[in-house]
């Protein structure tokens, strides 16, 4: 499949500028406390006409957090059209439809080109099916256009705030905007549920009073404890790693070592994993209204029952796979009633998963959060296999890139060939393993109702942990600039 006619459509698309010079870490840091400005300024702006009473915050917490996101805000879709459309891409590429050398600069230019385009379209889409299936509530049917609109609008700026903070700033906006959007729900959520909560359970009238008080207290800061063990257990792992020693051959006994990290998919999988399960619960609510002949199918696929005026996700295939489970906050602030009413729900509340053969068939929860888990799992594997290739992190590519370095493996003759079979006994069982874990910690995160989301403050620590790294090599090669030169 050619991809010339991305050359054409480069001219079409407006494009951040590369910066005419290397920036300084100082300026770096100025464009990026620039643009998170403007991000939270989206973030916290209401797109006009909607209406913000209704606007479900609880039920929609975890989209919010996964797409960096808040339903009802000029940014309500979020990040969700740039990594829609790199999943689209990767598994086109993947299936080999595509072939992209990604070394090649003018192929990587048609598919950022590509990329960018199919993230446009799909923000497009997206604002639409956000609006015209209710998960924004807008006042009157007269203002629909008006609020797709300010959607759009609020989308493709978070593609190009994306994209300057890419080449102006100090990482990614998608890992920014999703590290910022966590913290602010941590502490947001701690002082405007937990504390309160702690209070209430304090007081005389709460939990019979007495020595029930306290324990009550205690137990409403659940979520945070739970926050904080996810928080400890991903730090500690992001420190595991095999390290492979390197001899460099124009100079004898100059060595170092090739760290391979535990999770050497980082937490990519993960954001892509969970994007595309909670994008399924966003597209098939299109499907809540299908009547006739096809009524049966989609009630398969996703089914929908109106649950306080509005079209809630209650059973169905997307059902099963999607993280739609309660939040362990008291009802005062849209939760189930604390962890004792949460853990009954998921071991009694029963499912609706339509047949079309057979009507509708009452699944435990307990199975749903297995096939959550498991789907999840499998596809933190994919995509952190797509990543490896995707990156240019496989075996074959980084042993040219130890060959060309001028290094080579003690033991071992300076070979590509020979390290990349060195390199295969360590990378793809890493990438495997590194994708299991971070797919179970991040549902197992997510069940334990972990405040800010656990799979969020998962996604937090390895975004913050990956900053720190690219901060710490930024701060060496401004310091010592003839180390920037040998690197490279």
């Amino acid at each position: 499949m050619a991809l010339e006619f991305a050359d054409k459509i480069s001219y079409i698309i407006p494009s951040i500028k590369q910066p005419d010079k290397p920036l300084s870490l100082r300026e770096k840091m100025g464009w990026t406390a620039g643009i998170l400005a403007v991000y939270f300024l989206l973030y916290n702006t209401y797109a006009v006409g909607v209406n913000q009473q209704a606007v479900s915050q609880p039920f929609l917490q975890l989209i919010s957090i996964v797409f960096a996101a808040k339903i009802g805000s000029l940014i309500t879709v979020g990040i969700g059209p740039i990594v829609l459309s790199s999943i689209v891409l990767q598994l086109i590429m993947g299936s080999g439809l595509v072939k992209i050398d990604m070394s090649d600069m003018a192929q990587k230019a048609r598919f950022q080109t590509i990329q960018k385009l199919a993230a446009i379209s799909l923000a497009v889409i997206e604002s639409l099916i956000f609006v015209a299936t209710g998960y924004v509530p807008i006042s009157s049917p007269a203002v629909f256009p008006i609020v797709v609109l300010q959607l759009a609008v609020g989308a493709i700026t978070i593609i190009y705030l994306d994209e300057m903070m890419t080449k102006y700033g100090i990482t990614s906006g998608i890992n920014l905007f999703i590290a910022c959007g966590v913290s602010y729900a941590i502490v947001a959520g701690t002082f405007s549920i937990l504390l309160p909560e702690a209070i209430a359970a304090l007081s005389p009238a709460a939990g019979g009073g007495g020595a029930a008080a306290i324990p009550n207290a205690i137990l409403s800061f659940g979520p945070l404890f739970f926050a904080i063990i996810v928080f400890l257990i991903s730090i500690y792992v992001y420190d595991m790693k095999v390290e492979l020693p390197l001899a460099f051959e124009q100079f004898r006994g100059v060595g170092g070592r090739l760290p391979i990290p535990f999770l050497y998919v980082s937490v990519l999988p993960v954001i892509l994993a969970s994007s595309l399960e909670l994008s399924m619960t966003v597209w098939f609510r299109a499907l809540a209204g299908i009547t006739g002949t096809f009524q049966n199918l989609a009630r398969f696929i996703a089914y929908y029952q109106p649950i306080n005026g509005q079209q809630q996700l209650v059973g169905g295939i997307t059902y099963l796979i999607s993280p739609s489970f309660p939040l362990p906050y008291s009802a005062n602030y849209g939760g189930i009633g604390g962890y004792g009413p949460y853990f009954t729900y998921l071991l009694n509340h029963p499912t609706s998963l339509f047949l079309p053969w057979g009507g509708i068939v009452m699944v435990p929860e307990w199975i749903h959060m297995i096939v959550y888990t498991v789907v999840l799992v499998i596809l933190c594997v994919v995509f952190g296999k797509f990543w490896i290739e995707m990156t240019g992190q496989s075996p074959k590519n980084l042993a040219e890139q130890i060959d060309t370095g001028g290094w080579q493996i003690p033991g071992f003759r300076r070979d590509p060939r020979i390290v990349e079979n060195v390199l295969n006994k360590y990378i793809p069982t890493l990438a495997v393993l590194g994708s299991v874990f971070v797919g179970l910690l991040a549902a197992l995160a997510t069940l334990s109702g972990a405040i800010g989301s656990g799979m969020g403050i998962l996604l937090t620590v390895g975004i913050i942990y990956m900053l720190y790294q690219q901060l710490e090599r930024e701060g060496v090669y401004q310091t010592y600039p003839i180390l920037e030169k040998i690197a490279k």
